[in-house]
């Protein structure tokens, strides 16, 4: 862990620790039914995208794996409220440029260009199937 990463880590665990001194324990809740579902599949979404080894290309220019999921997380956080489905978080976070309106693509590891909204739609569905094949 970078030492950027190291200090946030122990400012956050020393506010937890005066809330928990000051308030008693604090109670984290897992988001119920439909929310954690929707919050598990957008995570799970961002991993992918992290993991993915691809070029993301926003407004022509070459991003990252890492730095694409940084900025969908990004968008995310901003878009939270609105967001309700992973269609919606793909369209709000991954399709296009909010100030240019240029799409955004992905550049696969065979050199395939493919707009990031049908790759992560592909992504979404090859979720769900594993998720339907699980129950």
């Amino acid at each position: 862990m970078d030492m950027v990463n190291s200090f946030k880590m122990k400012k956050i665990m020393g506010l937890y620790l005066i809330c928990v001194l000051m308030w008693g324990p604090v109670v984290i809740a897992e988001p119920a039914g439909e929310a954690h579902f929707l919050s598990e599949t957008i995570q799970y979404l961002l991993d992918f995208v992290e993991a993915s080894e691809c070029i993301f290309i926003r407004n022509n220019k070459e991003h990252t794996a890492v730095g694409a999921a940084a900025h969908m997380q990004r968008k995310y956080e901003h878009f939270n409220d609105k967001i309700k489905t992973p269609e919606d978080f793909i369209q709000l976070t991954a399709t296009k440029s909010l100030m240019t309106g240029r799409l955004y693509y992905v550049r696969l590891k065979d050199g395939k260009k493919i707009t990031s909204e049908a790759w992560l739609l592909q992504v979404l569905e090859a979720y769900r199937q594993m998720q339907s094949h699980d129950d």
